[in-house]
């Protein structure tokens, strides 16, 4: 089972809960909740890596990932203003391997929580 470590407080803001529940469920392998929560037209941008277009692609890629397996996933800081967001943080995988992470996101309007494009930026530490 994954831990989660949040060491940040998303106050009373929605868009930070929102965040800091999506990324929960990426550690935790929720493919329903992050498939969910993304535009039909979403964009995930996994920098030097490879660009995923569109909802089937994306709902393909995060199934993909769910099979590697990570034992703690910490949050370090969430952040939002209008549409747009950004979390960073730590992933720890089972097999020993540890990943730094930041992810930009904009939401499809100010007043929704579905995201219409990710930019993931992961390093090996």
């Amino acid at each position: 089972m994954t831990k989660i470590i949040l060491k940040t407080d998303c106050g009373h803001s929605p868009k930070r809960e929102f965040l800091k529940n999506f990324n929960v469920a990426f550690g935790k392998g929720n493919v329903a909740f992050l498939t969910d929560n993304v535009t039909e037209d979403v964009i995930w941008n996994m920098v030097g890596n490879k660009i995923i277009d569109g909802k089937d692609d994306y709902s393909k890629a995060i199934n993909k990932m769910k099979e590697k397996k990570i034992s703690e996933y910490v949050i370090e800081k969430i952040v939002t203003h209008g549409k747009e967001g950004a979390v960073n943080g730590i992933v720890k995988m089972e097999d020993g391997k540890n990943y730094a992470f930041s992810d930009f996101y904009e939401f499809k309007n100010t007043k929704s929580t579905d995201l219409k494009s990710i930019t993931s930026y992961v390093i090996k530490i």
